[in-house]
């Protein structure tokens, strides 16, 4: 279960760099830094059940990668309140979690166990989870030399095989092939058939309605619309239009 009550984000945006000049007595003087505020989120209010799938659109900027790093816990909130139930798993950025020095295999372990597996139950799941990233003949390989969608399949298959309660992905379905994105989608829609809760974020409102039943359009860091995904979708389709 998911929980945002009266959720704002503030950042304080440096518009001027400071530097130093000489005044007309030949004195140095400096100038500092002006800073402009900038709310990423204002008063945003969210449920979502357990077992529910919840689409996230909105144009580039509106708020929500922001969003799904405060629900992960990767970001705090200026104001409000978050609440999470259940083992939290987020993609939300290429190679978060990996050490690029360290190889696949190696990432492995320390991804999985940093999500709350034991070193016993990555073990079991290890072969399964290298299947999955058809990244075989790499995995000993550093990470830091994989490519963005070899790095994409490898989170990707972690995440999934840590039997996730909370599933957050951002935008990662995106890189990698057409093959690779099928099979995932697959997988996500077993693990919502097992109960997990899920959100995405997407551009694609083809991958919003395969997926879920509820969207939230954000638009300048508010909440424009939310409810069944085919009345959302509807709504920010025409206001794109």
């Amino acid at each position: 279960m998911i929980r945002l009550d009266n959720v704002s984000k503030l950042y304080s945006l440096r518009v001027n760099k400071p530097f130093l000049l000489r005044d007309l007595a030949g004195r140095l003087v400096g100038r500092k830094p002006s800073t402009t505020d900038f709310w990423a989120l204002r008063n945003v209010s969210l449920e979502v059940p357990r077992g529910d799938a919840v689409g996230v659109i909105g144009r580039n900027g509106a708020g929500k990668s922001t969003l799904l790093s405060i629900i992960a816990g990767t970001v705090y909130p200026t104001e409000g309140a978050v609440v999470t139930e259940g083992r939290v798993c987020a993609l939300l950025e290429l190679g978060v979690g990996f050490h690029p020095d360290l190889t696949g295999r190696e990432n492995i372990f320390l991804n999985a166990t940093l999500l709350g597996l034991t070193e016993a139950e990555v073990r079991d799941r290890f072969d399964a989870i290298v299947a999955f990233s058809e990244i075989e003949q790499f995995i000993d390989m550093p990470v830091g030399k994989y490519s963005s969608g070899m790095v994409m399949r490898l989170g990707f298959s972690v995440a999934i095989h840590i039997d996730p309660e909370v599933l957050i992905i951002d935008e990662l379905l995106s890189v990698g092939d057409a093959n690779f994105r099928k099979k995932c989608l697959e997988r996500i829609s077993a693990l919502k058939a097992r109960g997990c809760t899920f959100l995405l974020v997407s551009h694609s409102v083809d991958d919003i309605r395969f997926l879920c039943q509820r969207a939230v359009w954000i638009h300048q860091g508010e909440v424009r619309a939310a409810g069944l995904v085919d009345d959302v979708v509807a709504e920010y389709t025409k206001f794109l239009a």
